[in-house]
């Protein structure tokens, strides 16, 4: 089978379309047909070697740990899967960028029925993030102001469609190209960051902050001053720290793999609750172009790569 692997930590051009054998799935696991993976930025991170220290891996390595396929083979002692299943999960070991996968079975869940399957490819990362910031972490509930700030990403498609499902006001950080997106996805006031300062831009102060993007510590501390006191900061990019005596509490979250997380999400989609801002859907032979568009800044909301 064709799998795309790291040889070696650097630039883009590292990542390489190699012919590989078909794994076969070990106790506990199916087979997937990769129908998709999803391009998140982490991953170009890890290319680089800037995430040994935290997430150590062996070369060669196949990138991908967003799935949405079908069961083409189930190992031994593994129950719960007939062949022909479409399911959808986040592997935390990689190696969805390929054509076949094997999957810890307790990992997958069925796949969303509402949209095409390698849509789905793009729920699992974000998705879990999402929710796991705006409900563990953020506690967001009806009748608050939350600001989104970075939901022209792939995370923050969610984290305001969950937010207004939440039943809050929706105050978005968006550049002109998102704007739209942000917009459909239920926010209520949509902030053009290169054009407006976000304290001129704020008539007053939210109850619940989630950051979404790396920041330099002056703007930490002018969106901190966003928030009311008493009110809550979470951030999954930069530690966002208020001055001690705004009564502001912030916390730094690093995302689960939670299949119950995963499922409700999933339910959601098929309810129409939640939908996808999928800005490409590019063949996995284009990887590291996909790579290099990232880290130029050119790329908005999820990235699907089919083999």
């Amino acid at each position: 089978m064709k799998s795309m692997r790291i040889h070696a930590f650097g630039e883009p051009s590292v990542i390489r379309c190699d012919d590989v054998p078909r794994p076969r799935p070990l106790a506990g696991e199916v087979l997937v047909r990769v129908a998709a993976t999803s391009f998140n930025p982490t991953e170009a991170a890890l290319r680089a070697g800037l995430l040994q220290g935290f997430l150590p891996v062996a070369l060669p390595y196949t990138p991908g740990w967003d799935v949405a396929g079908t069961v083409a083979e189930i190992g031994p002692d593994t129950e719960g899967f007939a062949v022909g299943d479409r399911v959808v999960g986040r592997l935390d070991g990689a190696g969805a960028a390929a054509e076949y996968v094997a999957a810890p079975g307790a990992l997958l869940v069925p796949a969303p029925t509402s949209v095409p399957l390698e849509h789905a490819a793009a729920l699992p990362i974000a998705g879990q993030t999402a929710w796991q910031a705006v409900f563990e972490h953020g506690k967001v509930a009806a009748g608050q102001r939350v600001l989104v700030n970075g939901a022209g990403g792939g995370v923050g498609g969610f984290v305001t469609q969950l937010a207004k499902h939440a039943g809050a006001e929706v105050v978005a950080t968006a550049g002109p190209r998102s704007t739209r997106a942000v917009l459909r996805h239920g926010a209520d006031q949509v902030i053009d960051y290169t054009a407006t300062p976000l304290a001129a831009a704020l008539d007053r102060p939210v109850d619940v902050m989630l950051n979404l993007v790396p920041l330099p510590p002056h703007d930490a501390a002018s969106l901190a001053s966003a928030v009311r006191p008493g009110g809550r900061i979470v951030s999954i990019a930069t530690p966002v720290e208020p001055p001690a005596e705004s009564g502001v509490t912030s916390s730094h979250m690093v995302a689960r793999n939670d299949v119950t997380h995963l499922a409700a999400l999933v339910e959601l989609v098929d309810e129409g609750k939640l939908t996808f801002d999928i800005s490409a859907s590019r063949p996995l032979a284009e990887l590291a172009d996909v790579h290099r568009l990232s880290e130029a800044g050119r790329i908005r909301g999820k990235v699907v790569l089919i083999p």
